[in-house]
């Protein structure tokens, strides 16, 4: 049986990142926003949204599909997974329902405890704004530079285009996380009229050791994730995809994601 390996937890810390990272009225009176104020105006959208207590509850199905590729590109491994996810009174569950087209069973202790250690990797990339902390803060945003490209509709709702770079000289590094976002760049979609994130597209602009090496190295980081405005104001991404090469140890990984969320509905 080959053996299988996985991405390292930091890579899927990524994803929380791409967190950062409408009436036509609205969007026409507020096209000559400088950058600045569009970014402020979501950081702000996002602390706000932290303190909201009235978040309704609903529930959706999140489909995940892992392949990992060998030298030549070819996968030598797959995994799907679909997750009923439920968002009740300000918490994020997700239940494993079925691998690779096969139910999960009482039985199968394996699957009950991916199940659990896998939550963690469903509420990075598949949870609402509302009632739950956001990594949208003062603090990510002031390492980033950002220039207003122009405007473009996402899901039919007008969006601010808005390229970013990391500063320079690099802002300093406390942990490996900021390592990673001086060599992060890319561009998101800033909702028009609710300042929320309606896409974002993110890149590795240079090979990071990760612990000097010993741990492995990023070699190729390519994100892009969609957001969508469900009712009652709630923001869920509903679909994402990942390209990551580099080494784990002494291998060599490569490792493509894809997600999405159907069949939202509120609970009774």
């Amino acid at each position: 049986m080959p053996r299988r390996t996985r991405p390292p937890g930091l890579w899927f810390g990524l994803f929380s990142i791409a967190l950062l990272a409408c009436g036509t009225s609205h969007a026409q009176n507020s096209v000559n926003l400088a950058v600045d104020d569009i970014i402020r105006k979501a950081v702000d959208r996002a602390q706000v949204a932290e303190k909201q207590p009235d978040q309704k509850d609903f529930t959706y199905t999140k489909v995940s599909v892992t392949e990992e590729l060998d030298a030549r590109g070819n996968v030598k491994e797959r995994k799907e997974k679909v997750y009923r996810v439920y968002f009740q009174k300000g918490a994020t569950y997700a239940k494993l329902v079925e691998v690779n087209g096969k139910p999960t069973g009482q039985a199968d202790m394996k699957t009950q405890s991916d199940n659990e250690a896998a939550t963690r990797h469903v509420l990075g990339d598949a949870k609402p704004t509302k009632g739950e902390k956001s990594f949208l803060t003062p603090e990510v945003v002031a390492r980033f530079d950002f220039k207003l490209a122009g405007q473009e509709a996402i899901n039919g709702r007008p969006a601010y285009q808005v390229a970013f770079t990391p500063k320079s000289p690099e802002p300093p590094v406390h942990a490996i996380i900021d390592r990673l976002m001086n060599r992060i760049s890319g561009t998101v979609w800033i909702d028009a009229q609710e300042f929320e994130i309606a896409r974002a597209d993110l890149k590795l602009g240079s090979e990071v050791n990760l612990l000097g090496g010993v741990v492995g190295s990023l070699k190729k980081l390519a994100y892009t994730m969609t957001r969508t405005r469900m009712a009652d104001g709630i923001w869920l991404n509903t679909s994402s995809s990942g390209d990551f090469e580099g080494r784990k140890l002494i291998d060599a990984m490569r490792i493509k994601t894809r997600s999405r969320a159907v069949g939202f509905k509120p609970l009774g």
